[in-house]
Parts: structure tokens; C-alpha cells; sequence
């Protein structure tokens, strides 16, 4: 995790992210509330048992969205890193050798990939922001937007012995839902799927009979849910291999109480509040964790 250090409101990518919105602060007093509410967040996780490893980067160039870092790099239990190629400037600076040298102190890192020179020929493939893995299933799903290439997306997916299930998703108005994991969440036990914005009846079919495949209980959710961030949680386990699901307030209090008694098949709900992060950074809970599976030292 990446504390908020120069976080603000982001005028490249709200270009094709809707769930942005300005808030009426200044600069400063959106910085420190942001740093606030990340620092509740991992006391949280690791007041459960949940181990975190946060990093401290300068404050010497803005980087408004280096909060969210699960965009730019994933790590694989062979001890491999991929850096990702990033839509905007603002954010290609938030690729940092000293975040992975931070990892490197605990864990085994054996190669770095570097896919970020496709940014060269306007290709981008903003890591698992727009790439949603089912481990166990070997399945990786992406929906298609400006910040994910489907040929590039095919080839990764190729090259990690995934599956590859892409398909193409918008709002109500049309707009192209810009990441993923803001309308799909894949857990142990359970999937929330934002079905509806698939509009080609084709491909919609093709996601959910994949998650019914690989045994998933599919939990539909509504626009109204998913701009509440109901799809943009996360399943991770503790130090005593306990699951848990991670999300926000916010996508807490918007799932039915049916839906959260459906999602416990996967593990046990932790919210965490962090209002002014998703109201300006466009991201919830799932986005501002980069999950480690490299090999310990």
C-alpha cells in the first residue's frame, strides 16, 4: 500500500474516469485527510492480523493517484514483477524502483518485466485495474476500455498460462466503464458482477458462465451499487490464513443485507472508511492494494 503523499484530484485521468469528483477543500487539507483515512485503513488490516507493507514515496513531483498502486506493477509466486504501461503521465510516474527495492528487503524478486514501453505506441494494460485474476481457475477477465488493450491483455494472459475472458462494458450514458474492478470482484466462494453493463449478450453470457464454471456464487449489482464501489473489494487472508473481504464504508452500507450474508461464503467483511480518497481519486478499497505473492527470503 502507498500512502497518499501528493494526493489530489487528477485532471488526466478523470478524462475517462467518472467515479472522480472535485471536492470543495483545499490542496493541503485534502492531502491530510487522505493520509488520515490510509493510515485508519492499515491499522485496520493489521489490527486483524493482515500484513501490510506501506511505503513512504517523496513528496517531490505530484503523484495524485500513487495510492492506488495495484495498477502499475503485480507480483507472481515464480518471483516475478510486471510493471505496467499507464494511460497519463501523471500516473507512469508512479512506476518506483525504490517501492520495489522496499519489497526486495523481504522478498525473493528474480526479474522485473518491463511492459511500460507500449505506452510508446498508446497501448496500456493498467495492471489489475483492469485485469480481475481468478487464481485457482487460471481465469483472468478484463473489460476493454482506453486504459486496457485487448491485444496486449490477450498476450499477458498468454504469457502467465491464464485464460483470457474479455468483454466490453459502459454506464447507463455509454461511457465506457474505464477499469475492471470497479464492476467485478472475484472472491473464494463469490463473484459481484455489474452484469448489466454488458450490453452484448454474447459476452455476457461468456463472463458469468465462466464464474458459475469455476464455482462462484454471482452477485448481481446495480449501477447505483457499483458507483458505491460494491464490485471494488477484495478477498485476502491473515496471518492464520482467516479470509477476509476488504471494502469501503461506502460499498458496505450499499449491498443488501442478503448480498453481505452472501459474500461471507468468502470470508468475513471488513469495511474501512475512506470517503474523501474515492470521492476524489475515482478508487476504493481493492484499488489501493498491490497483493504480494513473491516467494519470502
Amino acid at each position: 500500500m502507498v500512502a497518499p503523499t501528493t494526493f489530489g484530484f487528477d485532471e488526466q485521468t478523470a478524462a475517462t474516469n467518472t467515479f472522480q469528483h472535485e471536492l470543495d477543500r483545499g490542496p493541503k487539507q485534502i492531502t491530510q485527510t487522505a493520509i488520515q483515512e490510509f493510515e485508519a485503513y492499515v491499522a485496520t488490516l493489521r489490527a486483524h492480523d493482515i500484513a501490510v507493507i506501506d511505503f513512504h514515496d517523496s513528496d517531490d513531483q505530484p503523484k495524485p493517484n500513487a495510492v492506488f498502486p495495484n495498477n502499475w506493477f503485480t507480483t507472481w509466486p515464480d518471483g516475478t514483477v510486471y510493471c505496467y504501461p499507464m494511460a497519463t503521465p501523471s500516473r507512469r510516474v508512479e512506476r518506483s524502483a525504490a517501492a520495489l527495492d522496499l519489497l526486495g528487503a523481504q522478498f525473493d524478486i528474480r526479474q522485473v518485466v518491463d511492459m511500460s514501453t507500449a505506452e510508446a505506441d498508446a497501448t496500456f494494460l493498467e495492471g489489475t485495474g483492469v485485469m480481475v485474476f481468478d487464481h485457482p481457475a487460471r481465469t483472468v477477465y478484463a473489460c476493454v476500455s482506453p486504459r486496457c488493450n485487448e491485444a496486449l491483455f490477450t498476450k499477458h494472459a498468454e504469457t502467465l498460462g491464464y485464460k483470457a475472458v474479455a468483454f466490453h462494458a459502459s454506464d447507463p450514458s455509454g461511457t465506457a466503464i474505464y477499469h475492471t474492478n470497479v464492476m467485478l470482484g472475484v472472491q473464494s466462494h463469490t463473484a459481484v458482477l455489474y452484469s448489466e453493463g454488458i450490453s452484448d449478450k454474447a459476452e455476457r453470457n461468456a463472463v458469468l458462465d465462466s464464474l458459475a464454471a469455476s464455482g462462484h456464487d454471482i452477485i448481481d449489482i446495480s449501477f447505483e451499487q457499483l458507483t458505491a464501489f460494491c464490485g471494488n473489494i477484495l478477498n485476502v487472508s491473515n496471518a492464520h490464513s482467516e479470509p477476509f473481504i476488504v471494502l469501503s464504508q461506502t460499498a458496505f452500507d450499499a449491498f443488501t443485507a442478503e448480498q453481505r450474508a452472501r459474500l461471507t461464503q468468502s470470508g468475513t467483511l471488513l469495511p474501512v472508511s475512506i470517503p474523501t480518497i474515492e470521492t476524489i481519486g475515482g478508487g476504493s478499497a481493492r484499488c489501493m492494494i498491490a497483493e504480494i505473492f513473491l516467494p519470502s527470503k
